[in-house]
């Protein structure tokens, strides 16, 4: 059975493609979810992509990818990354590395974006890259998967 990664995305990212496309391009969830297979499956991934508005729900997603020894966790929490300290404790209470993401460069953005709860417990951050970021991060959690193993 292949190693699975979780693509685990927050609020309002199902408006992905008309949502302030300036801001975060026209591609959909979809499109992201498709750049997500594709690289997963590059990398010998099986992938659990999901979305939800709710932020109980992203925890329990965060906890069940750590109860199902997923390889990883591709976590675009959204706005959430800088006000939930719930999914601050999620990302740290599993033992699968998290890589957060963003669509776009937070720190180029409002203030309060600049703060990230989720990058405190989490392996690495990406953003800015665009729906890139998602591919990045999977290919980077790859390289996380090899080293644990040459350690093992």
């Amino acid at each position: 059975m292949k190693p699975t990664v979780y693509v685990i995305n927050g609020p309002n990212l199902n408006l992905l493609g008309t949502r302030e496309p300036e801001q975060y391009g026209r591609a959909t969830l979809a499109d992201v979810e498709e750049l997500c297979r594709s690289a997963a499956e590059a990398h010998g991934f099986g992938l659990v992509f999901r979305q939800s508005n709710y932020e109980g729900e992203l925890v329990s997603w965060v906890q069940e990818a750590g109860a199902a020894r997923a390889a990883g966790i591709v976590l675009n929490a959204a706005a959430y990354t800088h006000t939930s300290i719930a999914l601050l404790d999620a990302v740290a209470a599993v033992a699968v590395p998290v890589i957060e993401v963003h669509i776009t460069n937070v720190h180029a953005r409002e203030p309060f974006r600049h703060v990230s709860y989720v990058a405190r417990a989490a392996k690495g951050v990406i953003c800015g890259l665009g729906p890139q970021g998602y591919a990045l991060a999977i290919a980077g959690l790859a390289g996380l998967v090899t080293q644990r193993e040459l350690k093992s």
